[in-house]
């Protein structure tokens, strides 16, 4: 997917967004690197980055795309407001 899609950089995160030719439902991928730190930091920042997509990705037709999300650093201190904006304007970026 990497290779066929387009890579969003934001504050927090990586988006790999992948437009598919099938009809099939939204496919989302989450990631953190050991990189960010030990378990408890990877899985805290998973799960920050994890539930800002469950609510700005709630209600849209994504239907024939691929997300990956992958946590940065600053995903975990980031504040929340942020990382969902910078989720929305990465699927506006994704989308054109």
């Amino acid at each position: 997917m990497a290779s066929r899609g387009r890579k969003i950089a934001k504050p927090g995160f990586v988006m790999q967004f992948c437009a598919t030719a099938s009809q099939a439902p939204l496919r989302t991928g989450y990631t953190a690197t050991k990189k960010i730190g030990n378990a408890v930091a990877r899985n805290r920042a998973r799960r920050r980055l994890k539930e800002a997509a469950r609510l700005v990705l709630a209600g849209r037709d994504l239907s024939g795309v691929e997300l990956v999300l992958i946590c940065r650093q600053e995903t975990g201190r980031l504040p929340f407001e942020k990382l969902c904006a910078g989720i929305e304007l990465a699927l506006a970026e994704g989308r054109k």
